[in-house]
């Protein structure tokens, strides 16, 4: 078949099956009616799942029937060495960003290795993802940073700990999924507008420079921070370990051998390290104490800071953004393995755990981050047991040598950030995101743009809040054509008619009204949503143009149910042709035999006999009321269906 049937009672094209014509109708011999025997049954065709189990998310059956994937914590065939190796490839890209997420966000670098510490062993050893990495997040480094110097470093161990519990109560009523609904340009555009700023504002640091304030004072005091940079040899030797680290950071991975495997954050530092060390260099490097006096739990006095309506805002933003972003983060890591899936509720829920330990250690905020769980997959992990084992390594370095962490110069962990930042802003997004839909390309922008402009959260709104309006535009499209044909103005509808295309109806309604013909026909047959604006609009004229005597009026609603009334069985598609005087439904029109292609719902005639005889009777049942204007058939309408009946039959 090339064409089917509608719900609605329209005929769209339908594409042409891709089976063998033999394997639907076989050949005439195989109609015997003597026949007895079975036809035989074809073989599944190449390519199907039932050949391809490698593909991902598949998982083979072994010769016990038992499915391979995670069993107790343990995959099948994975290799304690690897899981072990795995952990400290984690371990060596965790580090520095770890130190440098809390250096930007104007926090001890310790809270920076607590959170990854907590990240490994709380929420590494849960069921939500299996090979997701959780810790501190250049994309709350702006966020953190506003926090802390708007409430303090106290404060901050609060609000990490009430949106922990926040995050918690909305995995338990199972809410998780509630953000993978969040439109991809918002979550692009968000993203972007994490990143720009916290390149500009890393860029400062590059140069052991102190960054002015907001993004917008970071862009605009760019190129005074440049030339200020070369003016001392210190400063420059300073920028150019820290844009060695940003070409290092892009161009690693191209370096052939197994050295590439090495992480290029950790090469950055190592060559920081030596090059601080050289006589003459007088480069910023860190401020490091003990891990364990950087602990604060917080006290009654930041208890009783949430009564701050600011604090609350800070909550709300931490939590929103937090679970968000480790949420993405799963999605994006399920699509680089074949191992289980996350379980986002419960994924939630670790998180929320998480940052209420976090919140009772006075450390950062944390969520699933990209860099590390990507590096956790392509070193071979299939079990939680690497992320976990990561965490182990972090607190035993921190405690064991934290000397080491003194000689890091702070140019090279911005460095690390500022090639953070880039891979968030992901500028190839946007010429793509224009070539596929220029719409969320827009949504995208304004993200962006309102990110950079005002705050993370203002932004966030404002991008949802973008992407509905778009979202509600699209479902309103309506066409609405107007013409004038002899004694009648026509106008014909269809597609959504909402109250956003009211002002189009409105004057679509104004121009068939000053047609000056004594008839008017209302065409809404093609309506397949009519809500209540334009429906009262469309009756509102036809009932003042009724009332005036001198046009006569023709109005075809859709077969779209009013609020509280369900169509009664075995009524067929009931229609309403206007608002005059009623009568009983009377028996059926003769029957007339269809034609092809079948007449359009616009196209009926008076009696609707060559309709009815294609789609079923369109009579009301007993307790319905049919309402007649006028019963003239239009000039042309029948002999246009009775050229057709012919040209069909030749």
């Amino acid at each position: 078949m090339t064409s089917g049937r509608h719900a609605r009672g329209r005929i769209q094209p339908v594409s042409s099956p891709l089976y063998d014509i033999d394997e639907v109708f076989p050949p005439e011999a195989a109609h015997d009616p003597q026949a007895t025997q079975r036809m035989p049954t074809y073989a599944p065709a190449a390519g199907t799942v039932r050949e391809t189990a490698e593909a991902p998310g598949f998982h083979k059956a072994d010769e016990k029937g038992k499915v391979g994937g995670e069993l107790g914590g343990i995959v099948q065939g994975a290799g304690l060495g690897t899981e072990i190796t795995a952990s400290l490839v984690v371990f060596l890209v965790a580090l520095p960003l770890c130190i440098g997420v809390a250096v930007a966000s104007g926090t001890p670098a310790e809270l920076g290795i607590i959170t990854g510490v907590v990240g490994g062993l709380v929420v590494g050893m849960t069921r939500g993802s299996t090979l997701q990495v959780s810790g501190p997040a250049a994309g709350l480094t702006a966020l953190v940073a506003e926090t802390v110097e708007a409430h303090g470093i106290a404060m901050l161990g609060v609000i990490v700990l009430m949106s922990g519990l926040l995050q918690i109560g909305l995995g338990m009523i199972r809410l998780g999924r509630m953000f993978q609904a969040i439109s991809i340009a918002v979550v692009q555009g968000m993203l972007a507008g994490i990143g720009l700023p916290l390149m500009f504002s890393q860029s400062y640091p590059l140069a052991d420079a102190t960054a002015p304030g907001t993004a917008i004072e970071n862009i605009l005091g760019f190129p005074a921070h440049v030339l200020d940079t070369f003016a001392s040899g210190q400063t420059a030797i300073a920028a150019l370990l820290g844009i060695a680290t940003v070409v290092l950071s892009f161009v690693w991975k191209k370096v052939p051998g197994p050295i590439s495997r090495i992480p290029a954050a950790l090469v950055a530092v190592a060559i920081g390290i030596v090059v601080a060390a050289l006589p003459g260099v007088e480069v910023k490097t860190l401020q490091v104490g003990d891990l364990l006096s950087a602990v604060q739990v917080p006290g009654p006095e930041q208890f009783a800071g949430l009564a701050d309506p600011a604090v609350l805002t800070a909550v709300l933003t931490f939590t929103v953004i937090a679970s968000a972003e480790s949420l993405f983060t799963a999605a994006a890591v399920d699509r680089m393995h074949d191992g289980p899936r996350t379980r986002y509720n419960t994924e939630l829920i670790a998180q929320g755990a998480g940052n209420t330990v976090c919140g009772i250690l006075g450390a950062l905020p944390m969520t699933a981050v990209v860099a590390r769980s990507s590096a956790n997959v392509q070193a071979g992990a299939r079990t939680r047991l690497s992320r976990t084992l990561h965490g182990l390594w972090l607190l035993a370095f921190a405690l064991l040598l934290p000397s080491v962490l003194a000689l890091i110069p702070i140019s090279v962990l911005a460095g690390v950030l500022v090639h953070s930042g880039w891979k968030l802003l992901a500028p190839e997004q946007f010429p793509k995101m224009w070539r596929q839909d220029r719409g969320e390309f827009v949504v995208m922008a304004i993200t962006t743009g309102t990110i950079v402009a005002t705050a993370l959260l203002e932004g966030v709104l404002v991008g949802l809040a973008a992407g509905i309006v778009l979202a509600a535009l699209r479902m309103s499209r309506t066409s609405v054509e107007h013409r004038t044909e002899g004694d009648t103005a026509k106008l014909v509808m269809t597609g959504n008619a909402t109250f956003l295309r009211l002002p189009k109806v409105i004057d679509a309604l104004e121009a068939v009204g000053s047609a000056g013909t004594p008839r008017i026909r209302l065409d809404l047959m093609g309506v397949t949503h009519l809500d209540h604006a334009c429906r009262s609009q469309i009756e509102e004229f036809a009932a003042q143009k009724r009332a005036s005597g001198a046009v006569r009026v023709e109005l075809l609603l859709p077969d779209l149910p009013g609020p509280g009334r369900k169509p009664e069985p075995g009524s067929g598609a009931k229609r309403r042709l206007g608002l005059g005087s009623k009568r009983k439904s009377g028996p059926a029109p003769s029957p007339v035999s269809p034609s092809w292609p079948p007449p359009q719902p616009h196209e009926r005639s008076s009696s609707g006999a060559l309709y009815d005889a294609f789609y079923g009777p369109s009579q009301p049942g007993p307790s319905a009321e049919w309402y007649y204007l006028d019963t003239r058939p239009f000039e042309g309408l029948q002999d246009s269906e009775d050229a057709r009946w012919r040209d069909h039959h030749g």
